[in-house]
Formats: C-alpha cells, sequence, structure tokens
C-alpha cells in the first residue's frame, strides 16, 4: 500500500511491518498506541521504525491511518488501571491504624 507520511511517500505492507518491528522492545504507552502482532507499541515509536525518520517529523494521525489501513488495530488512549476507592468506614479505619479489613 502506498501511503504519504511526513510528505514522503512509503509502500509499506502488512508483513513488511511485522518484520521490522520484531525484536524491537515496545516504550512506555502514553498516548495513542498500534498493536503489532502482540504487542502494543506508540504510534510514534511505529512511525520512527518504519520510516526511518525523526519522530518530529510526523503526526500520530498519519501513521494511524497508515496501519488501520493495513489492518492493525489503533488505540487512542493507553488501558487505565482500575483505580481503588476506599469507603469513607475503610479509609478512616487506615488512618487510625485499626485492624479493621481494607477487603469488604
Amino acid at each position: 500500500m502506498r501511503c504519504v507520511i511526513a510528505r514522503y511517500p512509503f509502500d509499506l505492507s502488512k508483513s513488511g511491518v511485522l518484520a521490522s518491528m520484531k525484536g524491537v522492545k515496545p516504550e512506555l504507552i502514553t498516548g495513542e498506541s498500534v498493536t503489532i502482532g502482540r504487542r502494543r507499541y506508540p504510534v510514534k515509536q511505529v512511525g520512527e521504525v518504519i520510516t526511518r525518520q525523526d519522530r518530529r517529523d510526523f503526526t500520530s494521525g498519519e501513521v494511524i491511518r497508515a496501519m488501520a489501513r493495513l489492518g492493525f488495530t489503533c488505540h487512542d488512549h493507553p488501558e487505565a488501571a482500575p483505580v481503588r476507592v476506599l469507603t469513607p468506614l475503610q479509609t478512616a479505619s487506615a488512618l487510625l491504624g485499626s485492624p479493621v479489613p481494607l477487603e469488604v
């Protein structure tokens, strides 16, 4: 598939992207991401590897459009860890050092 990223044309294929990302360790995901194989990569990392350009030269939207057209799953935001909310009784017990269990 032919696409334009940072004003440069690229001929990308799904197998080519898989081969390029093989052995690349995913960085910490703080924003948009792409699932390639069994791993989730930040969009900018994927763009840098497949285009060999600096991350500042292209937008994440350009890479997301290309990856979506190739059939990869794109994600808007990283999955947040569930936040544990304590009840007022649990909070007070924890502050006082009482042996009341936090799991109810």
